[in-house]
């Protein structure tokens, strides 16, 4: 099991150096990432964008693009569809957004001819190495979905499942989250959570363990799951994947944990052909990275 972003990008050398296809590369802080990747033995890339400012970036940066194959295409939605195109053809196994707003990015992600469709909810993915914390945190949605029906969070669960195998987790434990650990029915998410550890249990939810509803505290801290009583259920106080009820829950502990904690992170959207990296200007250089070598890790487990 990886409980480390070093032990994650010393899984992806085992798995053989990866493509990524960026898209709208002309863009500072993506480029200086691309090359950390490249320099770390994480990942190849081609960059499609506009080949003057890419070049004039890199020759300020003094990234050396001799090793990278550059695709010329100075208009941004073009460039976007010729980027994916090649993770949608097999050329590139990741697919990362560059200087682009992300709907263009995600109609790419979306064309019917060269996108990335399989059929799957689209889903965001963050993983956490948090200080004090012994194993990775998967936590979902916090980016996309923004209020997930009862069907959308069962297809968060397999899309999270499916990066935590990746990671070498091989029996998750599913926390969906609730500000309480018994059902409520005047809190539906409490509800919702009951009906997805029976469907656990019944087989319509493989590859894991699902225990809901649970408190946060109880999800993440055996003393706090001890001191409640609760020790003995399956994903007490040892929580792999953190559910949460909807974008606003999920997206408050993204940032508080980003902004707060000891912590590194990473981020993919999954749901798709191909990994695909959709990180914002506000998010660290490390982050970059790790998202980089965390796609790498789940395209090699897709490629299996």
């Amino acid at each position: 099991m990886v409980k480390s972003f070093d032990e994650l990008i010393s899984k992806v050398k085992e798995c053989g150096k990866k493509t990524i296809a960026v898209a709208a590369a002309e863009d500072d802080a993506v480029l200086e990432a691309v090359a950390e990747a490249h320099k770390q033995g994480i990942a190849d890339a081609i960059l499609v964008g506009d080949e003057a400012k890419i070049r004039a970036i890199a020759a300020e940066m003094n990234i050396d693009l001799s090793d990278y194959r550059i695709i010329n295409e100075p208009d941004k939605t073009a460039a976007s569809l010729k980027a994916v195109k090649l993770a949608h053809d097999g050329e590139a196994d990741m697919y990362m957004k560059g200087l682009l707003d992300t709907k263009t990015f995600l109609k790419s992600i979306l064309d019917k001819e060269v996108g990335l469709r399989t059929g799957k909810t689209l889903s965001h993915v963050a993983v956490f190495q948090i200080e004090g914390v012994e194993q990775l945190l998967f936590l979902s949605d916090v980016a996309f979905i923004t209020y997930p029906t009862l069907e959308d969070k069962v297809h968060i669960i397999e899309n999270t499942v499916e990066v935590a195998h990746a990671c070498g987790v091989e029996c998750p434990k599913v926390a969906p989250l609730a500000a309480v650990e018994v059902v409520n029915p005047k809190m539906p998410c409490t509800v919702d959570a009951d009906e997805l550890r029976k469907m656990c249990e019944e087989g319509k939810i493989t590859g894991c363990v699902v225990d809901g509803p649970l408190s946060m505290d109880i999800a993440i801290d055996p003393e706090a799951a001890a001191h409640k009583g609760a020790q003995d259920r399956p994903a007490a106080g040892k929580a792999d994947v953190l559910l949460f009820p909807d974008i606003q829950a999920g997206n408050l502990v993204y940032k508080t944990l980003v902004h707060t904690a000891k912590c590194e992170n990473g981020c993919i959207l999954t749901g798709t052909k191909v990994p695909a990296i959709l990180t914002s200007r506000s998010d660290s250089f490390q982050t970059k990275v790790n998202s980089i070598a965390l796609a790498a890790v789940v395209a090699a487990a897709l490629n299996k």
